[in-house]
């Protein structure tokens, strides 16, 4: 019996020794999880009993239990690697058998799979063209074709008009000259666009010029000059040079029944008489001589405040006295001015209606002084080129009174090109009294939709990419996937007009130009993104995991892998960081969970109990020695 027993414990002990030194031998096994031997002791017991004093037969090995404990995670430099910071396995392909592992030194094989050491595949979630995660498992695979390019369909722009600003464009109406005597006594009516009370006008009938435009001056809308043109064709060289010669010289002029103090001593010829009317006290008066197309040169004289003019000239025997000249009166009617009646004799509605609308400060792209804001933005055509879009933003008057609302024209151009037919119809972009956008065109939705543009090179030429819609085709927002024209929408929706400095607080399209394959990265989720050369990144798929109720029940195979037993359970497989499986660290692995220090004392223990049990059996051997000795 005592040499089964020491047999026993020599068994046993030498397994504790082979699962310590596999320990050891695998401390810097990536992924390894250590064993430990247990043991069980042995009695030998009979059906109905295990007999009064039952002596122990030895010890057996129960079982070789891993540890599943999680490992120190070291870091490394290859983007592949990966460690399951908690619960779960990585899923391999083996050539169709499957394996766990939380090995996760991983790599490409020529086909692009991604694989471990042994070529085993890693499975996961595969993705789509778009870089959709399918949900459906299998190998995980990264494509090392270009990124083919992507047509911009939307551009979101999230931007502040600073409320601030002023109005840069005006548009006026010319009207007139007027003369004053259409003008005396007349009455009418001046009506506004923003709805504000009409006011009447009336000029009194003995007005002047300037009186009559003093008149119109105060009326909001509009506003008015006077001048006085007098062309005395009767005064000339020769008629000056026959006045000296006949007799005595005399030129008077009156300012409204006033007469101007002149100095009319040596006149010998027409510019020494426009000379001395320049002279004089009057700085309204101004004097020259022209032409009045027949060569000859005549006096001209303007009061700029239009004032009645009348003047005398003679030669001491003969005097010109012609009758008073009138004041004609200039008006210009403002853009709030909306139209205008004059029952009385429809002098002035005629003029209005036949004023032409004069634009000053109209916008240019070239002028920066024509418009308050500007932005621009990289989009791509079909083929992945790149154009420069350019939004241009002018503030326009309050519609209405201007209570509690805001307009703004938006103008578009691709490549210094307009594009949506806002050279020609701006889009005008409402805001309410809290700042916020309230429509585009009347579109609640703050959709700008450009169905024109022609993609082009830099010879302004079609550059061979997909162009606009075909006539008569609809085009619907959003844009349907797989964009088929040039068609794409500018999202203003979350553009604000605040007291604040304009700021373009986010700009984003979805196109891009073609990219070459840069470079890997992989999130705590286990998502591998490609990197392209194009700035752009695409998911390729998702590291798929397995738990298991029994962990224990797994069967090591090797390669640091086990396999689905009886004991362990169907596998649970699902999303790193879901549920109860653990996180994804990306350029790291898992070390072995092996205590270098412990197994070293373990091995020592084993080594004696190995010499303990061989004692048993050398004493074993004397007891017996003797009884056989004996006589």
């Amino acid at each position: 019996m005592a040499f089964n027993t020491g047999l026993s414990g020599l068994r046993a002990a030498s397994v504790d020794l082979d699962v310590t030194g596999n320990n050891i031998a695998n401390a810097s096994t990536v992924g390894f999880k250590g064993s430990k031997a247990q043991f069980g002791d042995l009695y030998a017991s009979g059906f109905l009993s295990a007999g009064t004093n039952p002596i122990g037969d030895g010890v057996r090995v129960q079982d070789v239990k891993q540890s599943f404990g999680q490992g120190n995670i070291s870091f490394t430099d290859n983007g592949l690697d990966m460690a399951i910071s908690g619960d779960g396995f990585f899923i391999l392909n083996n050539g169709g058998e499957i394996r766990y592992s939380r090995a996760g030194q991983f790599g490409i094989d020529k086909e692009g799979y991604v694989t471990n050491n042994q070529n085993m595949r890693v499975q996961g979630y595969t993705a789509d063209e778009d870089g959709n995660l399918s949900g459906i498992r299998g190998d995980l695979q990264i494509a090392t074709d270009n990124l083919s390019p992507r047509r911009t369909t939307n551009l979101d722009t999230d931007l502040n008009l600073d409320s601030r600003e002023s109005v840069l464009e005006t548009r006026v109406r010319d009207i007139g000259p007027l003369a004053v005597t259409s003008l005396q006594g007349d009455s009418f009516s001046v009506q506004y666009a923003d709805g504000s009370p009409d006011v009447n006008v009336a000029i009194d009938p003995a007005a002047t010029a300037r009186q009559a435009a003093a008149t119109i001056n105060d009326v909001r809308g509009l506003s008015a000059s006077a001048t006085t043109t007098a062309t005395e064709n009767g005064i000339t060289d020769s008629s000056i040079a026959s006045a000296n010669a006949s007799g005595t010289f005399t030129f008077s002029l009156d300012i409204n029944g006033a007469p101007l103090a002149l100095d009319t001593n040596n006149i010998n010829s027409l510019q020494d008489l426009v000379d001395s009317i320049n002279n004089s006290s009057e700085a309204a008066i101004s004097a020259s001589a022209v032409d009045d197309g027949t060569g000859t040169n005549v006096l001209r004289v303007i009061h700029n405040q239009g004032e009645t003019l009348d003047y005398s000239f003679g030669d001491g025997t003969t005097t010109t006295d012609p009758a008073p000249v009138l004041g004609d009166v200039n008006v210009t009617a403002d853009r709030v001015v909306a139209s205008v009646s004059d029952p009385a004799d429809g002098t002035f509605e005629t003029a209005f209606n036949a004023s032409p609308i004069r634009i000053t400060n109209e916008f240019n792209p070239l002028d920066q002084r024509t418009y308050n804001h500007a932005t621009s933005t990289t989009i791509y055509d079909s083929l992945g080129n790149s154009h420069e879009l350019t939004q241009f933003f002018v503030k326009n008057p309050s519609p209405g009174n201007g209570v509690g609302v805001s307009e703004w024209s938006v103008y578009a151009q691709i490549d210094g090109e307009f594009v949506g037919g806002s050279d020609v119809t701006p889009y005008t972009a409402r805001f309410d009294q809290d700042g916020a956008l309230e429509s585009i065109n009347g579109d609640p939705s703050g959709e700008i939709l450009i169905d024109d543009w022609i993609p082009k090179d830099e010879a302004g030429q079609p550059n061979g990419a997909d162009g606009p819609p075909a006539s008569g085709e609809t085009v619907v927002t959003p844009i349907p996937e797989p964009p088929t024209t040039s068609a794409f929408v500018i999202n203003l929706s979350g553009t604000t007009q605040y007291g604040a400095a304009f700021g373009v607080n986010d700009q984003q399209q979805n196109g891009y130009t073609t990219g070459r394959l840069s470079g890997l990265d992989v999130s705590d989720q286990g998502v591998l993104f490609a990197r392209y050369t194009n700035g752009q990144s695409q998911a390729l798929g998702q590291v798929a995991l397995a738990s298991f109720n029994n962990t224990n029940g797994l069967s090591p195979v090797g390669d640091t892998s086990w396999v689905e037993t009886f004991e362990s359970g169907q596998p649970i497989i699902g999303a790193p960081d879901t549920g109860t499986l653990g996180a994804i660290k990306a350029s790291s692995v898992e070390e072995s969970n092996v205590d270098l220090s412990a197994e070293l004392v373990n091995l020592i223990i084993a080594q004696r109990n190995y010499q303990a049990n061989a004692k048993t059996i050398e004493t074993s051997d004397a007891v017996t020695q003797t009884i056989i000795n004996l006589r």
